[in-house]
Parts: structure tokens; C-alpha cells; sequence
């Protein structure tokens, strides 16, 4: 059973690891700011497009079918992104390990339940699979960074290689899952996939036209959607918590965009040297879950959520205001502990607004906003990059974390009621 714990908790790694270990070599894959934004959001918007999608295929399919697909997608797609040579089918194969990634994520899960059916032995694999994930999610730019100085960019491409390798091998003991028949919502996912590209392409090219599609698709999906069901909406905490996590990883990616080019543009530093400097905002994201944890259990998780977002907000702006790597060093470390304090606490939150049968899908919804954030952070800072200076970025993103805090502090005046009983949240 460790075995296939260790190949589906390698599988999640590979979905975090992606979504950093590229930032660093960005300067490396290509000098146009356009094409590093397409390449980092590539992946982050077809991830967060077929997150809630890929639930239903792994429920159709079954479990172990779609992972399997997943990680052999991965593997293939991964080694094709290192032998590119143009920009655009660099930033295709991103677009298509992101579906790729999605298939993981709801289909680990799956298994993890297949193969744990105690609720407390599954809370423990679920708590190994979550921590082997935030592993990849800190390794990420160290490893972007050391891999693209040693080796050049096509490195961090091909490590995902033997990494999908062992996971297909250590996973391939997962139980059957039997297909369970249901309906694939085509409209939704075509409405959802439009809605995103053409956002974010009306945000980096400054395209009139692609925004007036971006309102068009999103129309279609809020009026037709059926991945959504209308009971996760019946509390104020289920869509605040879906901004809030959209506001988390606007501020992480996009954050983490405008300091990689800073750090090596402005500054000088290696790609090497640009990942180690992100180690204080990395390692809190290790080992502070654990204490968010308790904090939630203990005083709900508004109170973690707001410090969380008010830490991230004072780290980004104190890195706005300094030049000196000391000064980072605190400013990247506020922004981890942040980090780590919020959004444990909004999965809580969205986890405790769902009713019990809808809980999974509003864990896949939570993930798929922070994706989308992630994109926009990318997208808006990265044009305002363009358009101003780095300390005028961050402290935009700065704003947007407060104004996040705000909002979460707020929700605590109108607690939502409990589903079936009388117990406020």
C-alpha cells in the first residue's frame, strides 16, 4: 500500500513542481515578456479549465484509467516541450501538460479513497499526498534554477520524465475503480476553455475584441454550466472562499513572475542564484500547513485566512520598497508564512460551506479558481510590468492581497448557517 501512496502522491508532485520550476528559466526560454506570460499561463489555464472536467472523466472512465493517461501524457508531453524549438510549440505543449495535469489530480484522489476506505487511514494518505505535493511545490524554482544554469532549459522539461515513470510503476497496484455513467458537460468545458484563453489574451496582447469574447463565453457558462451544482451556492462562504483563492494565487504566481525577471535582469543573478533566493518563500509552505491546521481547528478559519492574506500583502509591499537582498529575504518569508496560512484555511472554508456529497467538487472548484488567479496574476502584472515598473507591479498585487484580507474579515459579520441544522459557521 506505501508503494502506491508513494506513485499517486508522485503524481500530484509532478502538477506542483510544474507550476514553479518554470518561472525561473523564463528569461532563458525566450527574451520577449509576451511569450514568457503565454509559456507560464499555458499551463495554469488549461489546468484550471479541465480540473473540474477531469473529476467527471475519472468517475466515467474510471480512476485508474485517467491516471494512467495522465501520466503518460505527461511523460510524453514533457519530453516533447524539451526537444522545441519555437516559442509557440513550447507554449502549446504547456497548454497540453495542463490537461495532462488535471487528469491527475481528481483521479489520485479517487484512488486514495478506493484504496483507504477508513476515514482515518485515508486522512493520513491524503495528509502524505498533500505534503509530497508541497514538496513540489518548493523544489520548484531551486530545481528551475539549478537545472537551466547547469544544463540548460530543456532540463526541466525532461526531470518530469523519470518522475511520471516511477509514479506509473509504484501506482500500477491501484484497485479498480468501475466506470460510473454520466454526462460529460461539453458546453461548460468549451465556455470555460474560451472564457480563460480570451481573458488572458485581451490582458497580455490588449485585445478589445478578445475580452468582448471573454464576456460572451463566460455568459454561456454561468447560464449552461452543470459542473457547478447550484447547492454549493446557497452560502456566501462557497463563492467568497472561490475569489479569496483566486486573490491567494494572483498574488503567489503573479509575484512570483515580476521577481524572477527582477532577480535576474535587475539584479544579475544566475538562474541558480534566483532560485535560492526564493527559499524563504518556499520553505514556510513545507512545514506551516501543519500549524494552520490547528489553528483552524481551533478558531475557525477566518482569523488564519485574514493573517495569512494581511502577511502576503506586507511582504510583497516591502519588497516594493527595498532594493537590499536582506530586506527580500524577510519580505519572501511574510509572503510564505502567508501563503501557508491561507489557503489551508480557504479549503477549510469552502470544504465547511459545501454540503457533505458536494465536497469534492468544491475542493476541485477551490483548486480551479486558484488556477485561474494564477493566470490573471501572471497576465496583469506581467502587463503592468510592461506598461510601468517592478515596485508599481508589486505594490498592485500588494492592494489586491488587502483587499482580499477585506473581504474575508468581512464575511465573518453574516456567518453563514450551517446545511440541516441550526449551527452557524
Amino acid at each position: 500500500m506505501a508503494r502506491l501512496l508513494t506513485g499517486l502522491s508522485l503524481g500530484y508532485f509532478l502538477v506542483m513542481l510544474d507550476t514553479t520550476i518554470v518561472t525561473v528559466a523564463l528569461p532563458a526560454l525566450s527574451p520577449s515578456l509576451p511569450a514568457q506570460q503565454w509559456i507560464s499561463n499555458g499551463y495554469t489555464l488549461t489546468f484550471a479549465a479541465f480540473l473540474l472536467t477531469a473529476g467527471a472523466w475519472s468517475d466515467r472512465f474510471g480512476a485508474r484509467r485517467v491516471f494512467a493517461l495522465g501520466l503518460v501524457s505527461f511523460a510524453v508531453l514533457s519530453g516533447l516541450s524539451a526537444l522545441s524549438f519555437s516559442t509557440s510549440s513550447l507554449i502549446a505543449l504547456r497548454a497540453l501538460l495542463g490537461v495532462a495535469g488535471a487528469l491527475l489530480v481528481p483521479s489520485s484522489l479517487s484512488l486514495i479513497a478506493a484504496a483507504y476506505p477508513t476515514p482515518s487511514a485515508r486522512a493520513k494518505a491524503m495528509g502524505v499526498w498533500a505534503a509530497v505535493s508541497g514538496t513540489g511545490l518548493v523544489a520548484g524554482p531551486v530545481l528551475g534554477g539549478l537545472l537551466t544554469e547547469a544544463f540548460g532549459w530543456r532540463a526541466i522539461f525532461l526531470v518530469n520524465v523519470p518522475v511520471a515513470a516511477a509514479a506509473w510503476a509504484l501506482s500500477r497496484s491501484a484497485p479498480p475503480t468501475p466506470p460510473r455513467p454520466g454526462r460529460i458537460d461539453v458546453v461548460g468545458q468549451v465556455a470555460a476553455v474560451v472564457a480563460l484563453s480570451t481573458l488572458t489574451y485581451a490582458l497580455i496582447e490588449r485585445s478589445w475584441t478578445a475580452l468582448l469574447l471573454t464576456v460572451v463565453a463566460a455568459t454561456v457558462f454561468v447560464r449552461f454550466q452543470r459542473m457547478l451544482p447550484a447547492g454549493l451556492f446557497r452560502t456566501r462562504a462557497f463563492p467568497l472562499g472561490l475569489a479569496a483563492g483566486a486573490i491567494v494565487n494572483f498574488g503567489l504566481s503573479g509575484v512570483l513572475f515580476v521577481l524572477s525577471l527582477y532577480f535576474q535582469e535587475s539584479r544579475g543573478y544566475p538562474p541558480s542564484a534566483t532560485g535560492l533566493a526564493f527559499l524563504p518563500l518556499t520553505i514556510p509552505t513545507a512545514f506551516n500547513p501543519v500549524l494552520t491546521g490547528r489553528l483552524v481547528a481551533r478558531f475557525g478559519p477566518r482569523i488564519p485566512a485574514v493573517t495569512g492574506f494581511a502577511l502576503m500583502s506586507g511582504g510583497t509591499l516591502l519588497q516594493a520598497s527595498t532594493t537590499s537582498a536582506a530586506r527580500s529575504v524577510i519580505a519572501l518569508a511574510l509572503l510564505g508564512f502567508g501563503v501557508s496560512l491561507a489557503i489551508p484555511s480557504l479549503l477549510a472554508m469552502v470544504v465547511a460551506a459545501a454540503p457533505p456529497e458536494l465536497t469534492g467538487v468544491a475542493g476541485g472548484a477551490l483548486n480551479a479558481s486558484r488556477q485561474v488567479g494564477a493566470a490573471l496574476g501572471v497576465a496583469i502584472l506581467g502587463a503592468l510590468l510592461t506598461a510601468t515598473t517592478t515596485p508599481i507591479a508589486l505594490c498592485t498585487a500588494a492592494g489586491v492581497l488587502l483587499a482580499g484580507a477585506a473581504m474575508v474579515a468581512g464575511s465573518a459579520r453574516k456567518p453563514a448557517a450551517d446545511h440541516g441544522s441550526g449551527r452557524e459557521r
